[in-house]
Protein backbone atom coordinates (compact mmCIF):
# COMPACT_ATOMS: atom_id res chain seq x y z
CA UNK A 1 0.00 0.00 0.00
CA UNK A 2 2.80 2.62 -0.28
CA UNK A 3 1.95 5.79 -1.31
CA UNK A 4 -1.63 4.72 -1.28
CA UNK A 5 -4.16 7.53 0.15
CA UNK A 6 -6.68 6.22 2.44
CA UNK A 7 -9.73 8.24 4.14
CA UNK A 8 -10.99 6.39 7.22
CA UNK A 9 -14.59 8.17 8.52
CA UNK A 10 -14.82 7.83 12.61
CA UNK A 11 -11.14 6.76 11.72
CA UNK A 12 -9.48 7.54 15.03
CA UNK A 13 -11.66 5.56 17.70
CA UNK A 14 -12.99 1.74 18.13
CA UNK A 15 -13.31 0.10 14.96
CA UNK A 16 -12.10 2.64 12.71
CA UNK A 17 -8.96 3.17 14.37
CA UNK A 18 -8.21 -0.03 14.18
CA UNK A 19 -8.64 0.07 10.51
CA UNK A 20 -6.22 3.37 10.18
CA UNK A 21 -4.02 1.75 12.18
CA UNK A 22 -3.70 -1.53 9.40
CA UNK A 23 -3.16 0.66 6.66
CA UNK A 24 -0.80 3.17 7.94
CA UNK A 25 1.29 0.05 8.99
CA UNK A 26 0.89 -1.30 5.76
CA UNK A 27 2.29 2.29 4.28
CA UNK A 28 -0.79 4.28 3.05
CA UNK A 29 -1.27 8.15 4.02
CA UNK A 30 -4.32 8.12 6.59
CA UNK A 31 -6.63 10.97 6.24
CA UNK A 32 -8.84 9.87 9.33
CA UNK A 33 -11.65 11.92 9.94
CA UNK A 34 -13.56 12.53 13.15
CA UNK A 35 -16.36 14.53 14.49
CA UNK A 36 -15.53 16.03 17.97
CA UNK A 37 -13.16 13.96 19.96
CA UNK A 38 -10.04 16.14 19.54
CA UNK A 39 -7.50 14.01 22.48
CA UNK A 40 -8.37 10.55 20.69
CA UNK A 41 -7.06 12.21 16.99
CA UNK A 42 -4.61 13.51 18.90
CA UNK A 43 -3.12 10.47 20.60
CA UNK A 44 -3.98 8.36 17.39
CA UNK A 45 -1.65 10.70 15.52
CA UNK A 46 0.95 10.44 17.59
CA UNK A 47 1.08 6.57 17.99
CA UNK A 48 0.99 6.13 14.11
CA UNK A 49 3.83 8.55 13.81
CA UNK A 50 5.84 7.11 16.46
CA UNK A 51 5.14 4.00 14.58
CA UNK A 52 6.36 5.92 11.37
CA UNK A 53 3.22 5.24 9.94
CA UNK A 54 1.60 8.81 7.51
CA UNK A 55 -1.98 10.01 8.79
CA UNK A 56 -3.55 13.20 8.78
CA UNK A 57 -6.51 14.03 10.99
CA UNK A 58 -9.62 15.78 9.73
CA UNK A 59 -12.38 17.40 11.89
CA UNK A 60 -15.72 17.87 10.62
CA UNK A 61 -19.07 16.59 9.23
CA UNK A 62 -19.36 13.82 7.14
CA UNK A 63 -22.61 14.17 6.90
CA UNK A 64 -22.10 17.95 5.10
CA UNK A 65 -21.55 17.04 1.36
CA UNK A 66 -19.29 20.68 1.03
CA UNK A 67 -17.08 19.18 4.01
CA UNK A 68 -17.10 15.80 2.10
CA UNK A 69 -16.18 17.45 -1.28
CA UNK A 70 -13.35 19.64 0.40
CA UNK A 71 -11.83 16.71 1.95
CA UNK A 72 -11.51 15.28 -0.99
CA UNK A 73 -9.96 18.13 -3.33
CA UNK A 74 -7.79 19.01 -0.32
CA UNK A 75 -6.11 15.45 -0.35
CA UNK A 76 -6.02 15.42 -4.12
CA UNK A 77 -4.22 18.58 -4.00
CA UNK A 78 -1.79 17.32 -1.40
CA UNK A 79 -1.36 13.78 -1.99
CA UNK A 80 -2.30 13.84 -6.05
CA UNK A 81 -4.90 11.06 -5.34
CA UNK A 82 -7.26 9.19 -3.39
CA UNK A 83 -7.21 5.24 -3.25
CA UNK A 84 -9.01 4.15 -0.43
CA UNK A 85 -12.41 5.48 1.34
CA UNK A 86 -13.39 3.54 4.39
CA UNK A 87 -16.92 5.32 5.59
CA UNK A 88 -16.89 3.56 9.28
CA UNK A 89 -18.43 6.75 10.69
CA UNK A 90 -21.65 5.96 12.54
CA UNK A 91 -24.25 7.50 14.92
CA UNK A 92 -26.30 5.50 17.28
CA UNK A 93 -29.31 7.40 18.80
CA UNK A 94 -31.73 4.65 20.92
CA UNK A 95 -35.12 5.89 21.37
CA UNK A 96 -38.40 3.80 21.18
CA UNK A 97 -39.88 4.45 17.66
CA UNK A 98 -42.92 5.86 19.77
CA UNK A 99 -40.42 8.67 21.01
CA UNK A 100 -37.95 9.16 18.20
CA UNK A 101 -37.81 13.07 17.43
CA UNK A 102 -37.96 13.93 13.51
CA UNK A 103 -34.57 15.25 13.91
CA UNK A 104 -33.35 12.18 15.50
CA UNK A 105 -34.43 9.88 12.72
CA UNK A 106 -33.32 12.49 10.18
CA UNK A 107 -29.59 12.78 11.77
CA UNK A 108 -29.46 8.94 11.90
CA UNK A 109 -29.93 8.65 7.99
CA UNK A 110 -27.53 11.64 8.07
CA UNK A 111 -24.61 10.15 9.03
CA UNK A 112 -24.90 6.31 8.50
CA UNK A 113 -26.48 6.43 4.87
CA UNK A 114 -26.22 9.73 3.37
CA UNK A 115 -22.76 10.75 4.40
CA UNK A 116 -21.37 7.76 3.00
CA UNK A 117 -22.79 8.74 -0.14
CA UNK A 118 -21.52 12.01 -0.43
CA UNK A 119 -18.09 10.87 0.48
CA UNK A 120 -18.28 8.05 -2.55
CA UNK A 121 -19.67 10.71 -4.71
CA UNK A 122 -16.60 12.99 -4.03
CA UNK A 123 -13.80 10.47 -4.51
CA UNK A 124 -15.33 8.63 -7.78
CA UNK A 125 -13.66 11.74 -10.17
CA UNK A 126 -10.31 11.28 -8.79
CA UNK A 127 -10.39 7.32 -8.63
CA UNK A 128 -12.09 7.46 -12.12
CA UNK A 129 -9.39 9.62 -13.65
CA UNK A 130 -6.54 7.34 -11.54
CA UNK A 131 -8.08 3.94 -12.78
CA UNK A 132 -8.08 2.27 -9.38
CA UNK A 133 -10.30 2.87 -6.28
CA UNK A 134 -11.55 0.88 -3.54
CA UNK A 135 -14.47 1.80 -1.84
CA UNK A 136 -15.64 -0.02 1.54
CA UNK A 137 -18.89 0.87 3.59
CA UNK A 138 -19.06 -0.36 7.03
CA UNK A 139 -22.36 -1.78 8.01
CA UNK A 140 -24.16 -3.22 11.28
CA UNK A 141 -25.74 -6.27 11.73
CA UNK A 142 -28.24 -4.27 13.27
CA UNK A 143 -29.94 -4.37 10.03
CA UNK A 144 -30.43 -7.91 9.50
CA UNK A 145 -31.81 -8.31 13.22
CA UNK A 146 -33.79 -5.49 14.25
CA UNK A 147 -33.56 -3.45 17.43
CA UNK A 148 -36.70 -1.97 19.07
CA UNK A 149 -34.89 1.26 20.10
CA UNK A 150 -32.45 1.52 17.23
CA UNK A 151 -34.86 2.03 14.21
CA UNK A 152 -33.28 4.73 12.25
CA UNK A 153 -29.62 3.29 12.40
CA UNK A 154 -31.28 0.39 11.76
CA UNK A 155 -32.45 1.56 8.42
CA UNK A 156 -29.96 4.01 7.42
CA UNK A 157 -27.61 0.54 7.67
CA UNK A 158 -29.81 -1.48 5.94
CA UNK A 159 -29.84 1.17 3.19
CA UNK A 160 -26.15 0.84 3.05
CA UNK A 161 -26.53 -2.91 1.22
CA UNK A 162 -28.59 -1.09 -1.80
CA UNK A 163 -26.25 2.43 -1.80
CA UNK A 164 -23.06 -0.20 -1.69
CA UNK A 165 -24.31 -2.27 -4.39
CA UNK A 166 -25.86 0.63 -7.23
CA UNK A 167 -22.58 2.32 -6.51
CA UNK A 168 -20.67 -1.14 -7.35
CA UNK A 169 -22.68 -1.28 -10.87
CA UNK A 170 -21.99 2.73 -11.16
CA UNK A 171 -18.40 2.15 -11.43
CA UNK A 172 -17.37 -1.55 -12.34
CA UNK A 173 -16.21 -0.29 -15.46
CA UNK A 174 -13.97 2.37 -14.19
CA UNK A 175 -11.33 0.22 -11.89
CA UNK A 176 -13.39 0.85 -8.58
CA UNK A 177 -14.83 -1.89 -6.03
CA UNK A 178 -17.45 -1.00 -3.46
CA UNK A 179 -18.14 -3.51 -0.68
CA UNK A 180 -20.00 -3.90 2.38
CA UNK A 181 -18.37 -5.16 5.90
CA UNK A 182 -20.98 -6.13 8.65
CA UNK A 183 -19.41 -5.77 12.37
CA UNK A 184 -20.94 -7.43 15.03
CA UNK A 185 -20.30 -6.73 19.07
CA UNK A 186 -16.54 -6.17 19.05
CA UNK A 187 -14.52 -4.62 22.20
CA UNK A 188 -14.41 -0.94 22.14
CA UNK A 189 -15.24 1.73 24.60
CA UNK A 190 -18.69 1.77 24.32
CA UNK A 191 -19.14 -2.15 25.26
CA UNK A 192 -16.61 -2.45 27.97
CA UNK A 193 -18.20 0.41 29.63
CA UNK A 194 -21.91 -1.55 29.69
CA UNK A 195 -22.80 -3.17 32.84
CA UNK A 196 -21.46 -6.79 33.19
CA UNK A 197 -24.82 -8.62 33.20
CA UNK A 198 -25.69 -6.95 29.49
CA UNK A 199 -22.21 -7.88 28.67
CA UNK A 200 -22.71 -11.63 29.18
CA UNK A 201 -26.12 -11.27 27.55
CA UNK A 202 -24.80 -10.29 24.50
CA UNK A 203 -21.50 -12.95 24.88
CA UNK A 204 -23.85 -15.26 25.42
CA UNK A 205 -25.91 -14.85 21.83
CA UNK A 206 -22.57 -15.29 19.96
CA UNK A 207 -21.79 -18.43 18.95
CA UNK A 208 -17.95 -18.22 19.21
CA UNK A 209 -18.64 -16.83 22.60
CA UNK A 210 -16.79 -13.57 22.86
CA UNK A 211 -16.89 -9.84 21.01
CA UNK A 212 -14.26 -9.16 18.14
CA UNK A 213 -11.09 -7.80 18.64
CA UNK A 214 -11.26 -4.48 15.78
CA UNK A 215 -8.20 -5.52 14.43
CA UNK A 216 -10.37 -8.31 13.53
CA UNK A 217 -12.67 -6.37 11.44
CA UNK A 218 -9.72 -4.14 10.52
CA UNK A 219 -7.91 -7.08 8.41
CA UNK A 220 -11.90 -7.85 6.95
CA UNK A 221 -11.30 -4.37 5.42
CA UNK A 222 -7.43 -4.73 4.39
CA UNK A 223 -8.32 -8.12 1.93
CA UNK A 224 -11.08 -6.08 0.13
CA UNK A 225 -8.52 -2.99 -0.06
CA UNK A 226 -6.03 -5.12 -1.90
CA UNK A 227 -4.84 -5.10 -5.20
CA UNK A 228 -5.54 -8.33 -5.71
CA UNK A 229 -9.25 -8.28 -4.37
CA UNK A 230 -10.11 -6.18 -7.65
CA UNK A 231 -12.94 -9.38 -8.94
CA UNK A 232 -14.85 -8.35 -5.62
CA UNK A 233 -17.45 -6.32 -5.93
CA UNK A 234 -20.96 -5.54 -4.73
CA UNK A 235 -20.40 -8.63 -2.11
CA UNK A 236 -21.45 -8.55 1.54
CA UNK A 237 -18.46 -9.59 4.17
CA UNK A 238 -20.21 -10.09 7.72
CA UNK A 239 -17.87 -10.23 10.60
CA UNK A 240 -19.91 -11.11 13.73
CA UNK A 241 -18.95 -14.42 15.09
CA UNK A 242 -22.01 -16.19 13.48
CA UNK A 243 -24.38 -13.34 15.38
CA UNK A 244 -26.72 -13.06 12.69
CA UNK A 245 -27.04 -16.23 12.43
CA UNK A 246 -29.51 -16.51 15.01
CA UNK A 247 -29.92 -18.38 18.17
Amino acid sequence: MTERVAIVTGGTRGIGAAISEVLAADGAHVAAVYAANHDAARALADRLTAAGGSVSVHPGDVGDPEFCQGLVAGLVADRGRVDYLVSNAGLLIESSVSRMRRDQWDDALRVNLSAPFYLAQAVIAPMTAQGFGRIVNIGSVTAAMGNPVEAGYGAAKAGLLGLTRSLARAVARKGITVNLVVPGVFETEMTSSMRPEAQEAIRAMIPLGRRGDPRELAWAVRCLLAEEAGYITGSVVTVDGGLSMGA
